[in-house]
């Protein structure tokens, strides 16, 4: 190698200890494994080779000769096959270390002798790396400690850390030598070197990989289908992660729409120039659920019609309450009517016609028999206290890519029918217009409550894939929404799923729908903000949600940094 290239790649000064190596300003010491357990459970090595902290792995591995092997085998069988017998003779009582030995080596003999397995020399090297002698020793000590929990056992490279420095060097030698014979499967169980990769060429930045700080990039449009499902307590970070995924799905092109129950978005809308949309009983904004939806190419109208029919079924029966059998066929029945009085009629062309509206639908019902009484239910939202945006034509300008619909300042009772009419409103411009959209449903478990509006969630999601749609339900109820018959289906028709923390009253029933391991349920419980179980397909990693230092101005939900950014200068109140 040339002089000066070593030069460049060599510490300026390197102090050599017994316990450690100084390299200009880091402290490094080398572990060797020098022991391990009779079974080795698969995966074992990746905790250290996901340890968040800088160190080095260097594994060796060489074949041995499988005649010598059975050879030594053998003179090892004679051996604890005569100290058996030893003790027989002596009278003393059996030794389960010795039967088990000589069972072992039995095995283990025959399956050499089969071909089934092959024998080995492993040699297993760490070193670690710190800024200071006591850094180095704590490190060392938590490494250990790790291992040893899984009766494996290490040793410091004491007088010889020079040369365990350059054996975890990218040279492929063992300077230090320490090996230990070990067949095929334990083996194996080194496996894998790497921990998992969830780094995309494309998609956008979801956060870092806490098992190994590398970055989580996906593209959620690749995989089956673009759904995601996010569950969280309140206060760990959901309705932060939904805004930080739609500012970066902006950025990429895609169309996002939101529906907002807490006033979170605004200032995402405001900064990027979306549509922010305030429904409320005196909101200037209406939304007309008996408008005619646009007719894609690829579907008749008739098709159309019928299932925009069915919908508003469910929508009427969420407002009137409970029904029976009877009173269904009526409400199917003045639904037809109802658009009949607008020459609205399946099999016609009734483009350009105008819609009926809810009060339309109101007088139907008091001419017909029996309807009366859903009259009656019906009449609080066509001129009663609940007759604001519900009853009016639509007065709503899609034409944006970020659409906001907020209904912070909506009843609570009347919360489960304005999603679901804007859900079917926003339902009937996807369905007319082919593109990449991601529809953000926050606190879902409000249609949840409902047979009726979280049948019509499930068709959404279900259906969604068809349209170029992904939709994210968010939801910190995570009972309501799992108590649900739709619950499980929506969440096995989302191949996205973001765990955040959790509470503990709700373990049971996270960990049983998503098959958690103990470690993954203790991560849940005791995550901080932000932090998380990420999946995707059959791929999930530990999570940390990151924004850059813009992006937190313009999501961030608290309260201390709200009051801060309102006050610096030039903020806009």
């Amino acid at each position: 190698m040339d002089e000066r290239v070593k030069d460049i790649i060599a510490p300026a000064a390197v102090e050599i200890t017994p316990n450690y190596i100084k390299l200009g300003n880091k402290y490094a010491t080398t572990l060797f494994i020098f022991t391990y357990p009779r079974y080795l459970a698969t995966g074992w090595f990746s905790p250290v080779i996901n340890y968040p902290d800088l160190i080095d792995i260097s594994i060796h591995i060489n074949p041995i000769d499988a005649a010598e092997a059975l050879k030594n085998l053998r003179k090892k069988a004679t051996q604890v096959e005569a100290q058996l017998m030893e003790q027989e003779e002596d009278g003393k009582i059996r030794s389960p270390v010795l039967e088990t030995a000589r069972e072992d080596i039995e095995s283990l003999r025959d399956s050499l002798q089969q071909a089934q397995e092959n024998l080995f020399t492993a040699g297993a090297y760490v070193t670690l790396y710190a800024e200071t002698v006591d850094a180095l020793k704590k490190l060392e000590g938590r490494v250990a400690n790790l291992l040893e929990s899984r009766l494996i056992y290490t040793k410091p490279a004491l007088f010889q850390q020079m040369e365990g420095l350059g054996t975890v060097f990218p040279a492929g030698q063992d300077k230090l030598g320490i090996t230990t014979p070990l067949n095929s499967g334990p083996l194996s169980s080194f496996f894998p070197f790497v921990s998992l990769n969830m780094t995309s060429d494309e998609g956008i930045m979801y956060g870092v990989n806490r098992h190994n700080n590398t970055l989580v990039i996906f593209d959620r449009f690749s995989l089956e289908n673009a759904n995601m499902v996010i569950f969280a307590k309140s206060g760990s970070g959901k309705s932060y992660t939904a805004k930080l995924e739609a500012l970066r799905l902006l950025m990429t092109g895609v169309d996002v729409l939101i529906i907002d129950p807490e006033n979170e978005y605004e200032t995402l809308a405001q900064a990027v120039g979306g549509s922010y949309f305030k429904i409320s009983l005196a909101s200037e904004y209406n939304v007309n659920p008996f408008d005619i939806p646009v007719v894609p190419e690829d579907e008749s109208p008739e098709e159309v019609l019928r299932t925009h029919i069915v919908n508003l079924t469910g929508l009427l029966k969420l407002m009137v309450g409970e029904t029976s059998s009877e009173e269904d066929t009526i409400i199917d029945r003045a639904l037809t009517e109802v658009y009949a009085s607008r020459e609205i009629i399946a099999g016609q062309d009734f483009a350009g016609k105008e819609p009926p509206l809810l009060k339309d639908m109101e007088t139907i019902l008091r001419n017909m028999d029996g309807g009366a009484s859903l009259a009656d239910r019906l009449y609080r939202y066509t001129q009663g206290s609940f007759s604001g945006f519900t009853n009016k034509p639509t007065n709503i300008d899609l034409n944006n890519r970020l659409i906001i619909f907020s209904m912070r300042d909506l009843e609570d009772e009347l919360r489960p029918i304005a999603m679901y009419i804007i859900l079917n409103f926003i339902w009937s411009l996807i369905r007319a217009r082919l593109k990449k959209r991601i529809v953000f449903i926050d606190e879902a478990w409000i249609l949840m409550k409902n047979q009726d509006s979280a049948t019509f969630l499930f068709g959404l999601v279900k259906r969604a894939r068809k349209y170029f749609l992904g939709v994210t339900t968010i939801t910190q109820d995570v009972e309501d929404f799992l108590l649900s018959p739709y619950g499980r289906p929506i969440i096995t028709n989302s191949s996205l799923q973001l765990l955040l923390k959790q509470a503990p009253a709700m373990m049971d029933s996270i960990a049983k729908t998503f098959d958690l391991s103990e470690g993954e349920r203790g991560l849940l419980l005791e995550a901080s903000v932000g932090q998380g179980l990420f999946f995707a397909g059959f791929n999930h990693v530990a999570i940390q949600i990151v924004a850059s230092y813009a992006e937190n101005q313009l999501i961030t939900t608290n309260p201390e940094e709200v009051l801060a950014n309102k006050q610096q200068p030039g903020a806009q109140n």
